[in-house]
């Protein structure tokens, strides 16, 4: 069967979700640019979201769906792991960091930072301070519930992990969810921990090219 092909942008968090699941399971990749939005992407995606998995005939959308493909179909580690418990588990988390955690951390917030939409490109001080309240409540929430195990779901890497992972790295480059994972042993400590993971330090999106 043809070499499996991720379609996306690599600083896309569920772009880096899905490779992490490749690196993991030793699975060959291509990563193919395709930007949201695009004519390429409306034609892979309703929407034209990224990122889309393409492998022979198969074509699909939605980060959630790709990594399960990929943890089902090939051999290797199970991301999501098999006991009904355990498994449910990392279901859990995954659509709470997608539908609540991301929409406020990421689009709101680092947003805010980095695609302010200001006049002069400065950061959206009035987006950002609305969503700091929500920001820091969900690093507390995440950070108790890392303090038993140092993961998600259980003593092993899942795709909870891999899926948080990419957005705790680029809220500790901004100054005030920054300020609160350093002040916090537990979020710290993971992401340190897991950022020097073989699978997570392979697939780490390059820095952006200054002007």
């Amino acid at each position: 069967m043809a070499e499996l092909e991720i379609i996306g942008v690599a600083r896309s968090n569920y772009v880096w979700t899905c490779r992490i699941l490749c690196e993991e399971k030793a699975v060959p990749y291509t990563l193919t640019r395709g930007f949201p939005q695009s004519p390429e992407m409306r034609a892979l995606h309703p929407f034209g979201k990224i990122p889309v998995l393409r492998h022979g005939e198969v074509v699909l959308y939605e980060s959630k769906a790709i990594c399960t493909y990929i943890d089902r179909r090939f051999p290797g580690p199970k991301l999501i792991p098999e006991d009904p418990l355990a498994g449910a588990l990392v279901e859990q988390w995954v659509s709470l960091v997608n539908t609540t955690i991301d929409p406020v951390c990421m689009r709101r917030y680092l947003y805010g930072h980095v695609f302010p939409g200001t006049a002069d490109g400065s950061p959206d001080r009035a987006r950002i301070d609305a969503a700091l309240p929500e920001v820091e409540g969900q690093l507390a929430l995440l950070a108790r519930s890392l303090e038993a195990t140092g993961h998600l779901v259980g003593e092993a890497f899942t795709l909870a992990d891999a899926n948080l992972v990419p957005i705790l790295y680029y809220l500790a480059k901004l100054p005030e969810a920054g300020a609160m994972i350093a002040a916090s042993p537990a979020l710290g400590g993971y992401l340190a921990r897991h950022l020097a993971r073989p699978s997570v330090a392979a697939s780490e999106p390059p820095p952006p090219r200054k002007a």
